[in-house]
């Protein structure tokens, strides 16, 4: 068996099969299989329990996307546009993060794991994108990637995993980075600004804003089992 690799998910009512409208814990399929092809052994983290203590049974950790997180974390009121906040799921993954970070555990954040890593560290969110950048090419509609490029910083970590030019990938997030945590170094931007990865000092700390899940390119979870 690979490095066994944590990703936190989604608790949601679902349909599937014959049940109708039934409260599951949920992950798009493709971040199972992005790290089984990297050769990494997945498992899912609910947001439930108390999942900080799993830190030390981990090889690694995935905060994968879901909701905005409640903007009281960074001390703002919510926004109009915030949506799908889940405060118990924020208290389970900021919980989950501090831990790993103690302990140095290799790191991926993806979408809102990035928030939630920027947030967690003392920085602060943008709620809603378009009213910074005046588009929603980051968010082009309900269950529609984005296809923007994002060009790597250079001489990063991540310059060393996806190179330093630039980089078509999907996106999907209507919020970003505002201001920047301590600790946190910018690796990525796309082309109107938007921060989109930044990493911290470590054994392999990094988040990215776009999908890499969904992509075509398997570097970042191939990275990350390595770091394992």
């Amino acid at each position: 068996m690979g490095p066994v690799i944590g990703i936190t998910c989604y608790a949601e009512t679902a349909s599937f099969t014959v049940w109708q409208d039934t409260r599951a814990a949920l992950l798009p399929y493709t971040y199972v299989e992005q790290v089984v092809r990297a050769g990494g052994q997945p498992v899912l983290l609910p947001p439930a329990g108390a999942p900080a203590g799993l830190a030390g049974r981990l090889d690694g950790l995935i905060l994968a996307g879901g909701g905005d997180i409640d903007p009281a974390r960074y001390g703002a009121e919510p926004h109009e546009r915030s949506g799908y906040v889940r405060k118990f799921r924020d208290e389970a993954e900021f919980g989950l993060l501090a831990a790993a970070l103690d302990s140095d555990l290799p790191f991926l954040g993806v979408c809102r794991g990035l928030q939630v890593l920027n947030v967690a560290l003392g920085g602060t969110l943008h709620q809603h994108l378009p009213d910074v950048v005046g588009h929603t090419d980051h968010c082009p509609g309900p269950g529609v990637f984005g296809h923007l490029p994002v060009t790597p910083v250079p001489g990063t970590g991540l310059a060393k995993v996806l190179g330093e030019e630039p980089v078509p990938v999907p996106h999907y997030h209507h919020q970003s980075v505002n201001r920047l945590a301590p600790g946190l170094t910018v690796t990525a931007t796309a082309e109107d600004g938007t921060i989109e990865a930044v990493e911290a000092q470590g054994t392999f700390t990094m988040a990215v804003q776009w999908h890499p899940e969904a992509g075509e390119d398997h570097a970042l979870f191939e990275a990350l089992v390595r770091a394992c």
